[in-house]
């Protein structure tokens, strides 16, 4: 089921600006048994990511009804877009432009429902991301750098692809976020100039400091991966899983998968 501004549709105005300029956020949850995970999480990184952008950000209440409509009793994964809106033809807006509001829901894919795989294989993209601390953090809907990393490879064997910046900083994968651990302690990159902050993400990061496990924001470059103990990807729809090869280096399992993993589903704030 697909709601735009809370009518059942499925088609936008030829002018909206999400559509012409990508100019607009979203945010991707996962819904089990009809219920939202995590959404309060959800909620507050897509206002900050409207505020970033001056865009106005529907009240929570009027979303949480959206996404119980779409979604009804089932597992699945709900797509919350919002746009500037519809406009004239070019880059400048006027002021008080009204938002375009899509919500949508489609199955869960494979990889996330019980029983998947843990592990996973990820290769090098050879794209690089662009740095723009204004965009740095923020889901976008500017997503193209995304799509023709994905294209890189067709082998099904390959789960992600893991993407660095123009300045060779790994930044994470094509559809989640990175961690690698080594020794006691755990590392992830920072995302303040480019990439995608995730939910996920912030969740890990609360938890660990929770545990006193010390986590590492910082830019590295590929080595750092490569002498990690373990690796792992994350995002709201999949949870944790291990990267048991990247290219021609394989990694053995050293528990750390199964931490994270326990950690991200703590109902904790």
């Amino acid at each position: 089921m697909i709601l735009v501004d809370g009518e059942p549709l499925e088609t936008l105005r030829a002018q909206d600006r999400g559509l012409a300029y990508g100019d607009g956020v979203f945010r991707t949850l996962c819904v089990r048994a009809g219920q939202r995970l995590w959404w309060p999480d959800q909620y507050a990184k897509l206002a900050a990511d409207c505020a970033a952008l001056a865009l106005d950000c529907p009240d929570m209440d009027l979303l949480s009804g959206e996404i119980d409509r779409v979604a009804e009793a089932a597992d699945g994964v709900v797509k919350i877009m919002l746009t500037r809106g519809t406009g004239a033809r070019g880059y400048a807006y006027p002021a008080g432009l009204k938002g375009t509001r899509i919500v949508l829901s489609a199955p869960l894919p494979g990889y996330a429902q019980a029983g998947a795989p843990i592990d996973i294989t990820a290769r090098w993209c050879t794209l690089r991301l662009a740095r723009q601390p204004r965009l740095g953090g923020i889901k976008h809907l500017n997503r193209l750098e995304n799509v023709l990393a994905r294209a890189e490879w067709e082998d099904p064997a390959i789960f992600e692809g893991i993407l660095c910046d123009d300045s060779d900083a790994v930044i994470g994968g094509v559809m989640s976020n990175l961690f690698w651990a080594r020794g006691d302690d755990l590392y992830t990159p920072a995302l303040q100039d480019s990439g995608v902050a995730g939910v996920a993400r912030a969740r890990l990061l609360r938890a660990m400091k929770r545990r006193g496990i010390r986590v590492h924001v910082g830019r590295w470059l590929p080595g750092a991966i490569l002498a990690a103990d373990e690796v792992m990807i994350c995002n709201s729809v999949m949870g944790v899983r291990r990267v048991s090869r990247l290219d021609d280096v394989t990694w053995p399992p050293a528990g750390w998968t199964t931490t994270l993993n326990d950690a991200l589903y703590e109902n904790l704030d």
